[in-house]
């Protein structure tokens, strides 16, 4: 099993950055495409972006020019750093992976994006 702890989180003014980070632990994760996505009240959960075993990254249009993922396998980490933050970007961040098949989430980081 994996588990994932994501942490980063915080209330941050329109325009500012936040690093979220994301630790895996129970399996090695470089071979596994990891995942960020959000749920904002109210809303479905929605992807936000994704990095695959060969460092190829994919953006959810809403992010692009403003988020990146990234990863360090030696640490079992994934990164979201996230500029030029929106009040639209307020949800509760969560950590993805899948391990044999089987779907893995965190429990989530809050990131609240207000004046």
């Amino acid at each position: 099993q994996v588990q994932l702890v994501e942490s980063g989180g915080g209330l941050v003014q329109p325009g500012g950055s936040l690093r979220l980070s994301c630790a895996a632990s129970g399996a090695p994760i470089r071979f596994n495409a990891m995942g960020w996505y959000r749920q904002a009240p109210g809303e479905p959960r929605e992807f936000v972006a994704s990095i695959h075993s060969g460092e190829s990254t994919y953006y959810a249009d809403s992010v692009k020019d403003r988020f990146t993922i990234s990863r360090d396998n030696a640490k079992n980490m994934v990164y979201l750093q996230m500029n030029s933050l929106k009040p639209e970007d307020t949800a509760v961040y969560y950590c993805n992976t899948y391990n044999n098949g089987m779907p893995y989430w965190g429990k989530g980081t809050l990131v609240t994006v207000s004046s």
